[in-house]
């Protein structure tokens, strides 16, 4: 289906690309992205995502909005203080776009659970801040052959970077297992500005890669320094002994 003179205003601006053009746009529409997490890193990609014409657009979290999470977590707003995140995610996306479809799931990313919902999506966005989920994100992707996208942040630092299962290196090839004992507490920061600028970078690997137009950040870690504001990647390479997609896994 073309787009609608309505979608041609919105989009005016992706339109003028070569690279994407009215094409690249219609394949954004049909396109659908996952983001788990609606905090920080997922605030700043879901927004994204939705805003580029994303057809379908998936934000997964079981918490409610704290007053704390509103210096970063920028799908709620003081008036959703109480609100379940996933409502509030869903109101703000489709008040952004009314052209996507926003689709909400008010629980956690499970054993259970991965395999049904990660089906439906072409791109994952791992915005989760806790290390069991990670692992289970890079798991469930790595079992149904989806690419997606990691990014972890404390205090004034972030980093991310891209998998494609099978292909490249993936979270287990350098993080292996979760550690035994959990991030101390309280938390330190992050400066709320950090998981913008990540989220926005996981945002632009999940629309390259559903244009098929650039280099995705594979192999490559990206790590952002706010207090310096100095970017630097770390390259990566597949460990042929990863218990996930090593040579010996099963």
């Amino acid at each position: 289906m073309a787009l609608s003179s309505e979608e041609r205003g919105r989009y005016a601006r992706h339109l003028s690309l070569p690279e994407i053009g009215e094409p690249g746009q219609e394949r954004l529409r049909a396109g659908r992205v996952l983001v788990v997490g609606a905090g920080g890193l997922g605030s700043s990609a879901a927004l994204h995502v939705a805003a580029a014409g994303v057809g379908t657009v998936g934000i997964m979290d079981a918490d409610r909005v704290e007053l704390s999470n509103l210096q970063r977590q920028l799908l709620h707003s003081t008036a959703d203080v109480g609100r379940p995140k996933v409502e509030s995610a869903v109101a703000a996306l489709l008040a952004l776009n009314p052209h996507v479809r926003a689709v909400g799931y008010a629980e956690r990313l499970t054993a259970d659970n991965a395999s049904r919902i990660l089906g439906d999506y072409e791109f994952i966005v791992d915005a989760t801040d806790n290390f069991d989920s990670k692992f289970l994100i890079a798991d469930g992707c790595h079992a149904a052959g989806k690419p997606y996208s990691h990014a972890g942040i404390q205090a004034f630092l972030g980093q991310t970077f891209t998998v494609l299962p099978g292909r490249t290196a993936c979270y287990r090839c350098i993080f292996d297992a979760p550690p035994d004992e959990p991030c101390g507490q309280p938390p330190q920061g992050p400066l709320g500005v950090v998981p913008g600028v990540i989220g926005t970078i996981q945002a632009a690997e999940a629309i390259k890669y559903l244009l098929g137009i650039g280099g995705l950040l594979t192999d490559r870690l990206l790590v952002y320094d706010a207090l310096r504001s100095a970017f630097r990647s770390v390259l990566l390479k597949r460990n042929p002994g990863c218990r996930l997609c090593g040579e010996g896994a099963r």
